[in-house]
């Protein structure tokens, strides 16, 4: 992979070559190739899809519905009708809690883990408290790994849900979610998988993990913010209720009521985000023209160099896993006096982009004992040069804070 020619595709990279950008899991730079189908779209195709026969309008639902079936082939899902165009994650993950949530009853379990976003976590506890249902949350090892036995134990107490994270976006840690669905369908319970960290560093094969609804939003994998993706099992699908009611959902509205569309209509109600659609579509395309192989390897080696360097620096706590193999390149780590908003100045004076704060997992931070952390993130066009230009920066901060 030639990162030089990479970095060139991207026009915020390529416009600051001075600047270090790792704040991907916040969300990604944008190819060009993003920007240009959007402006395309917008330039020449711009029509309401769905809804009406003049050949424009054909033609910008044939552009969105294309999507559909690429993002299939991306998560290898079985059926296009499984694939949900949403506004991202938390939207995807409100759906599929507001329609869950409808058919469980007082006393119900949900299983859900320490590392787990804000966007798994509060849906769930607002349909707790409608619906009387009962949480569980599954511990961290002291290496920043999902306590395997505590989450079997936590199993035995049969939860209707269980959600996963396929990445922690603060620990890096990369879940065994084949193993989990797996142990979960067992006891019966449904499974969602929140793919938004992995879906840029990983392929996702939806049939082989046998998840029932998995998760991820364009703006982390190098595409447009406002449109995300809901894969579920077309069965569980076609139980589900809707989430947004109104416009394109129906099949029928009268005055005694209303018949709803087939999936995935009845889940996408209202006008779509047909460019943002559009412009994730050639994201999806940037990465696989890529390839895995290429990306991961790459990946692989700075994940690799960054764990060195960032344990290199005196007094600097790293949390999650020490070791490459099963971590994604996503590092959180404390400077003891520092507070991570006064860190994360300090480093953007020296050209640095990283996230200070609680990454929205305050769970996990009360964890380690800490109310936030500072977070490198690092995508396809970050350099080893970099993360030396971190390392030499933390010291400063060190130096400024201390003397």
């Amino acid at each position: 992979m030639n990162v030089t020619s990479i970095r060139e595709q991207f026009p915020l990279i390529r416009a600051k070559p001075k600047l270090a950008y790792f704040d991907n899991a916040a969300t990604s730079q944008k190819h060009e190739s993003v920007i240009q189908a959007m402006d395309i779209f917008y330039r020449s195709q711009n029509a309401p899809v769905h809804r009406s026969v003049y050949k424009l309008a054909e033609g910008a639902t044939e552009a969105y519905e294309n999507v559909r079936n690429h993002v299939r082939e991306f998560l290898n899902a079985k059926h296009r009708e499984e694939i949900i165009f949403t506004a991202g994650t938390t939207a995807s993950i409100n759906t599929v809690v507001s329609g869950l949530a409808e058919g469980f009853r007082k006393g119900d379990r949900i299983l859900l883990t320490d590392m787990e976003h804000h966007s798994m976590i509060v849906p769930w506890q607002a349909a707790a408290a409608r619906k009387g249902l009962r949480m569980d949350f599954a511990p961290l090892t002291h290496d920043g790994r999902l306590d395997m036995p505590a989450f079997k134990t936590l199993l035995a107490k049969r939860p209707k849900f269980v959600g996963i994270t396929h990445v922690s976006n603060v620990l890096g840690t990369v879940n065994p979610v084949r193993a989990i669905v797996r142990l979960a369908h067992r006891i019966g319970a449904v499974v969602l998988v929140d793919a938004t960290q992995a879906a840029a560093h990983m392929p996702l094969d939806v049939r082989k993990l046998d998840c029932d609804f998995l998760v991820f939003s364009g703006h982390k994998v190098y595409g447009p913010n406002g449109v995300g993706v809901l894969y579920g099992k077309r069965e569980l699908l076609k139980q589900l209720p809707p989430f947004i009611y109104g416009g394109h959902m129906i099949e029928r509205v009268g005055r005694e009521g209303a018949i709803y569309a087939e999936p995935p209509a009845k889940f996408e109600g209202g006008t779509p985000p047909v460019p943002e659609v559009v412009g994730l579509g050639a994201a999806l395309t940037f990465l696989q023209k890529l390839g895995w192989k290429s990306i991961r390897k790459h990946e692989h080696k700075l994940t690799t160099y960054a764990l060195t360097a960032l344990q290199s620096v005196s007094g600097l706590i790293l949390l999650g896993p020490t070791q490459t193999k099963g971590r994604a390149p996503i590092f959180s780590f404390a400077l003891p006096g520092v507070h991570p908003h006064d860190g994360s100045a300090l480093l953007d004076r020296e050209g640095i982009a990283v996230r200070g704060g609680h990454h929205c997992t305050q769970i996990l931070h009360e964890s380690y004992t800490l109310s936030g952390s500072m977070r490198v993130s690092l995508g396809i066009y970050n350099t080893k040069e970099e993360i030396d230009r971190l390392v030499v920066a933390l010291a400063k901060v060190r130096t400024k804070l201390y003397g």
